[in-house]
Order: C-alpha cells, then sequence, then structure tokens
C-alpha cells in the first residue's frame, strides 16, 4: 500500500519539494522530519494500534502521516498551510484511512471535529504531532483545555521545552507549564531528535514527549482549576525572587494583605523566602485553597 521510498526518506522529501516547488514557511514554523526511523519510533512511542483514531496536527508533506496511517484505524490531519493541502491529498492518496483538513488546530472544535470526521468516534483518540516551537505551549494548553479524553498525546518539541515538561521541583527548568502538564497527565520523554534529521535543520534539538492521563488521584482538588493556574502563574512571574514576593504581586502588599498572607503561610508551615519552584503541585493547590478561604484568591 505504502509508496517506495516513504515521504520520511531524505530522497522522497527532496522530490516532493522540487516537484511542488515547496519552499518552507518560518512564519509556520516548518522544519521537515526525514528519517524513517525516528518517524517509526514516534508511531511506536504513541503506541498507535489499529484501533485508533488518531489527530496529526501540522503533517507538512505527510512523512508521519504515511506511518500513522500504516499503524492507525484512522488519521486526521490539521494542516494550516493551505499551499500544502493538495500536495498532502496526492502523496497520501494510497491510504484512505487518511482525512486532511486545513485547519488551525487553536481554533479548532475539537469535540465537534472528532464527531464529524471519525467513522467511530468512540474508538481511543490519540494526539500525534511534529509541532512548531513558538506555538507549543498554545496547543498543549489548548489540547488539555478541550474536553476530550486524550488516550495519549505524543508530540515532539523542543529539546529545552520537554525537559520544563518533565521537570521535578526544585530544578531550573520546573515551572507554571510543568504544573499545568501535571494537573492532567504524566509525561515522559521518550528519545530525543537530533537537528540534523530535518530540512531546513532547526537551531536546536528536539525531543519526543509522551502524555497519558494521570494514574494517580491528585491528593486535593483546587478551589478553582483556572483560577489555580493563574495563580501559579503568578508565582513564577519573577523567578529569582522568593515565593513571598511573588505572592504580593498575585494577592497585594497593603499592609492588612500582608499580615494575613504571613499568617497563612506559617499555617503552611512555608517560609517565606521559599523559592516557588521548591513547592510541588500538592503545595500549590493547598496554598491557592487556603489564600482562597481568607479572601485573598
Amino acid at each position: 500500500m505504502s509508496q517506495s521510498p516513504e515521504i520520511g526518506s531524505r530522497t522522497r522529501t527532496r522530490a516532493i519539494m522540487e516537484k511542488y516547488g515547496i519552499r518552507t514557511k518560518k512564519s509556520f514554523g516548518q522544519n521537515f522530519l526525514t528519517d524513517l526511523n525516528v518517524l517509526k519510533n514516534i508511531v511506536e512511542a504513541a503506541r498507535i494500534t489499529k484501533n485508533d483514531n488518531v489527530i496529526e496536527i501540522g503533517p507538512g508533506i505527510g512523512a508521519l502521516t504515511e506511518q500513522l496511517a500504516q499503524a492507525a484505524g484512522q488519521v486526521v490531519a490539521l494542516e494550516i498551510d493551505a499551499d500544502l493541502i493538495p500536495v498532502l491529498k496526492e502523496v497520501l492518496a494510497p491510504y484512505d484511512n487518511v482525512t486532511v483538513l486545513n485547519q488551525d488546530v487553536l481554533k479548532a472544535n475539537l469535540p465537534e471535529l472528532i464527531q464529524q470526521q471519525f467513522t467511530d468516534p468512540t474508538r481511543p483518540i490519540k494526539v500525534v504531532a511534529n509541532l512548531p516551537y513558538y506555538i507549543t505551549s498554545p496547543i498543549l494548553m489548548g489540547l488539555l483545555a478541550s474536553p476530550v479524553d486524550w488516550d495519549a498525546i505524543c508530540v515532539m518539541m523542543q529539546k529545552e521545552v520537554a525537559q520544563r515538561l518533565t521537570a521535578k521541583p526544585g530544578t531550573k527548568q520546573y515551572g507554571a507549564l510543568t504544573l499545568a502538564i501535571e494537573y492532567q497527565m504524566d509525561a515522559r520523554i521518550a528519545f530525543d531528535v537530533s537537528r540534523r534529521v530535518f530540512v531546513p535543520a532547526p537551531n536546536v534539538d528536539s525531543a519526543i514527549v509522551v502524555l497519558t492521563p494521570r494514574r494517580e488521584k491528585l491528593a486535593m482538588q483546587p478551589f478553582d482549576k483556572q483560577k489555580l493556574f493563574g495563580f501559579i502563574r503568578g508565582c513564577f512571574a519573577h523567578r529569582r525572587k522568593s515565593l513571598w514576593n511573588n505572592l504580593q504581586g498575585v494577592v497585594g502588599k497593603d499592609p492588612a494583605t500582608k499580615a494575613q498572607l504571613e499568617k497563612v503561610l506559617a499555617q503552611l508551615e512555608l517560609p517565606k523566602q521559599v523559592r516557588p519552584e521548591r513547592l510541588d503541585l500538592t503545595q500549590f493547590i493547598e496554598l491557592a485553597n487556603a489564600l482562597h478561604a481568607v479572601g485573598l484568591l
């Protein structure tokens, strides 16, 4: 069913680019992956089976799409670059389980798309993508904010961002993005990807991150999920400052507020000079709930 050589080979990629006069667009963060081993390892990391529905974000010229089509039950590929739609439809013509849509994932109604595009929308839904570096975080946050119950999200991103997603408290990579992911998902780095396997080569190396729904329930629930993450972002607003100094930027600096804040920190046994990266997710939830209880959040 597949064409030979496969789309993800360097020779086929160059042939497709030459045939259709394709020039990668910096505005869309386009870098085409040209290593079949890496492409096959991505599919393996996502544990794609014939029972899976897969949404691919940013298929480019279809290198990863082809590998997904061979492994999955059905694939819906969302491509923002309208110039690539006819290319994708032609190179992926041998695969009758692929649908290509000219769609911006940040604007897509994902539950509606799943109902309309998949023959059996009750099957496990997985997202697989080589994400543009400049909008990695908004796409991830959009996926996690949607009401869809993702079976897995397997995405390539800048290695530095991957390290932030999987960071532990007390490390320099640990921050608000780490905690936003941890709230809903277990994250692991499957493997690193060299910049040399892309056309054109980016300036940094990449990594494949696999997100799966949390296996363990949270020790406690926040009073409001959205307010919790706004609060956490405020706590990390100035990384070199203490939690105490950052909190004043969140709740206020008047004497009465500072007195209440000091009391809450003492009750939770949090030193005023502790840095925000020392707190784990449960401690942030506990602190947010305590501040809310006294009217500071």
